[in-house]
């Protein structure tokens, strides 16, 4: 791994500065081209590239972003915005919680029609009652309570006119409030004139007034309560000043989390923020954004809008019209994704998610890798701090092929993983199941004799039985005294005569990698650079491209090998603060009953993976049902296959509806008039007349059948389903993606 990041203000060669992540996690060391921070906070250039995205935060404060108020305006309709509690999935940001059940609704045309008649009527009585054809019986109350004398010649009259316009206003507020609820306009109000009324508002040139200092968060109160007044002060100034962004706010406010748990990091704190202001505590990369952003982000709330729930009567009643979001509390669950090519797998879901990543990466939340073909722009390259071009010169990295372990029965099985881990399910019986013993025997004996593990053109010539090979590393180690070493040298070889022997297998499959294209990768020599995922403890942005162009199987091994290194070194950090999630864009030919128990340690692990297939027939026939079982959330994309749909309608079960039945009989009679009435309607009708009886009754039903999922969804529509990592969970919704 390159150096340390060196001292503010000093040389390149002095020693480490403390942390200025006080109470954060670890900082990483900066990977090798990745800019160093300047003094200021930022990146040369840093400045220029805050200042075109100041107005990010901006962007999602519904009515925010037109707002008067100067620079900060933006910013502070963003991060004074109501985010109210929501089921899972739900777009916090200005959402109005809505009742969980649906009311009893009136038919429109009723509600319009039962309206107008009452105010008819209503008017009608006013009418009456002003033009006197209703004599002075509804006068008696106003007569009743005044005196006589204001009515007769020389009295007060100007007392009763103003008694009398008093009386006549209660007299019709009165008529209103009767012929209001007869006629539901209460109803009426909440159903069109309401939203109207709030859009003619949100839309409109206005700056609410901020709420109080106690309890704006612009002001930074969490600071003032824990003794840090003077940085709040600072931020709070910033924040009105326009110099604040989203990304600024939620990484500040992850440093003062850590400080909380770890007070004597106050101080720190304190001066790193009065020094730097909004370029405080900033990620090692020196970003403050990234350079561009496609999706709507909250991360305030840690969640980016992928659509809207649609106004379906399958959807739940809360979620209908609701913003539909995913947070890392949702990832936490891994997320499994199915659809055709051209379905949206890419653009509505791995790249907005894997942007929202990125920049939670740069709040120090969060630590990312993205895995996906070469040429597949999951993400522009600006927005990592580590690219991994496998079999391209030009790659800055190479990758670990041992996952940074020194353990060789760790690095055995995580490479008899990747190397022939999806042989298994077809050959459960067969070698591949000896094959972490086969290559641990000799990983093991070659560590103890040169201090590191084989490279791949070493490691072949191994488990292609060299003798060569095998002697001189036998030589070594009875040369340096370590015999049990030497012993399991031993029974490999003794092992290599068998006819279920994995080796075979396991060179055929590591030839693949030992290709001129792949030459200058993998090297575990003194001078290589690779990259190990034992990174993941710290806020790291990665992106691994495959060369699937040329070398399809390679792609496959590499893919299952990073997943394998994933979930081993994800679930053995010692600091799971932060979350950690792998987004792989194609997982064909990659899960495995390993890989499996694998994903599903990493839920307890704070620790997730996105997975996109173009059909579950990419799976083995006997892990499809246990992959869907292991991810929390699922999600069926517009053209999946019918006997696809039939996996997620038998994971997403039945649940209880109101079923209608409805039997018309034809009406027939021997009267002679209403026979010729029958016949008229039949005449203009076009049907006989009927009688129709309906019954009511309850049934378990498909949430959503094998049918709908194939042939229903729009396209750019998903059906979702969502499971935090607490357990919480939302039904099947059925999801516009577009909007």
């Amino acid at each position: 791994m390159p150096s340390p990041r060196p001292v503010e203000g000093s040389g390149a060669g002095a020693p480490s500065a403390p942390d200025p992540y006080p109470g954060s996690p670890p900082v990483p060391p900066a990977p090798a081209g990745m800019p160093a921070a300047a003094p200021g906070g930022g990146p040369t250039g840093g400045h220029t590239h805050h200042t075109a995205h100041a107005a990010h935060a901006g962007h999602d404060a519904e009515g925010g972003a037109g707002a008067a108020g100067g620079p900060a305006a933006p910013f502070l309709d963003w991060v004074r915005a109501p985010r109210p509690e929501a089921p899972p999935g739900i777009w916090r940001h200005g959402h109005r919680p809505r009742p969980p059940e649906e009311p009893e609704r009136i038919p429109g045309r009723s509600l319009l029609s039962g309206a107008l008649i009452s105010f008819l009527c209503g008017w009608l009585i006013w009418s009456l009652c002003w033009n006197g054809y209703l004599g002075d019986y509804w006068l008696w109350p106003l007569l009743l309570f005044t005196p006589d004398s204001w009515r007769e010649a020389g009295g007060n009259h100007l007392a009763y006119v103003w008694a009398a316009y008093l009386y006549y206003g209660l007299f019709a507020a009165g008529l209103v409030v009767v012929f209001g609820r007869l006629g539901r306009w209460p109803e009426l109000y909440r159903r069109w004139a309401a939203p109207l009324l709030r859009r003619l508002w949100d839309d409109g040139d206005r700056q609410a007034p901020p709420p109080p200092p106690e309890a704006d968060p612009a002001e930074w109160p969490e600071l003032r309560s824990g003794g840090a007044p003077d940085a709040a002060d600072r931020l709070a100034a910033e924040a009105r000043a326009g110099r604040l962004t989203d990304v600024d706010y939620a990484r500040i406010r992850r440093a003062w989390t850590g400080v909380r748990g770890r007070p004597e990091r106050l101080p720190a704190f304190t001066d790193t923020v009065l020094r730097h202001g909004a370029a405080a505590c900033l990620h090692p990369s020196g970003a403050r954004d990234l350079p561009v952003r496609t999706a709507r982000h909250d991360l305030a709330a840690g969640q980016v809008r992928l659509g809207t729930a649609a106004d379906d009567r399958r959807n739940p009643y809360q979620h209908r019209g609701a913003g539909f979001a995913l947070a890392p509390e949702l990832l936490a669950t891994s997320l499994l994704a199915v659809g055709p090519p051209g379905a949206g797998k890419t653009g509505r879901l791995v790249r907005p998610v894997l942007e929202s990543l990125c920049l939670q990466a740069l709040t120090g939340r969060t630590a990312v890798v993205a895995v996906g073909a070469s040429g597949a722009q999951l993400a522009p390259d600006a927005f990592f701090d580590v690219v991994i071009r496998i079999g391209r010169p030009d790659s800055a990295h190479d990758l670990d092929l041992y996952g940074g372990t020194t353990d060789p029965d760790e690095a055995a099985g995580i490479l008899a993983e990747a190397l022939i881990g999806d042989l298994a399910a077809a050959h459960p019986g067969g070698g591949a199941r000896r094959a972490p013993t086969a290559l641990a025997q000799l990983l093991g004996p070659f560590r103890a004799a040169h201090g590191r593990f084989p490279s791949v053109p070493e490691l072949r010539e191994l488990l292609d039985g060299s003798a060569t090979a095998l002697g001189a590393l036998r030589t070594v180690l009875r040369d340096t005294g370590q015999l049990a070493q030497a012993r399991e040298l031993d029974a490999r070889e003794r092992q290599s005569g068998r006819a279920d022997d994995a080796c075979a297998l396991l060179a055929d499959r590591l030839a693949l990698l030992d290709r001129p294209a792949f030459a200058n990768f993998f090297a575990t020599a003194e001078g290589s650079r690779p990259f190990s995922l034992r990174a993941l403890d710290h806020p790291l942005r990665v992106r691994i491209d495959l060369p699937e162009r040329g070398h399809a199987e390679a792609s496959r091994i590499l893919a299952r090998l990073v997943l394998a290194q994933f979930t081993e070194c994800a679930v053995s950090r010692a600091d799971r603060s932060l979350f950690a999630c792998l987004v792989l864009h194609d997982a064909s030919d990659t899960i495995t009953a390993e890989a499996l128990r694998g994903i599903q340690r990493l839920r307890s692990a704070n620790a997730g993976a996105l997975l996109t297939l173009r059909t579950l027939d990419d799976v083995p026939e006997a892990l499809r049902s246990t992959l869907l079982g292991t991810v929390g959330c699922r999600m069926a994309f517009a053209g999946v296959t019918t006997w696809d749909g039939a996996r997620f309608a038998e994971v997403w079960g039945k649940e209880w509806v109101e079923a209608r039945d409805v039997t018309n009989r034809q009406i027939i009679t021997d009267e002679p008039l209403t026979r010729v009435v029958h016949f008229i309607r039949r005449l203009v009708t076009g049907r006989a007349v009927t009688s129709e009886s309906v019954t009511v009754r309850q049934v378990e039903r498909e949430r959503w059948s094998a049918s709908e999922l194939a042939h229903s969804l729009q396209p750019e529509h998903a059906v979702v389903s969502l499971t935090t990592a607490r357990g919480e969970h939302a039904p099947p919704l059925l999801v516009d993606l577009r909007s």
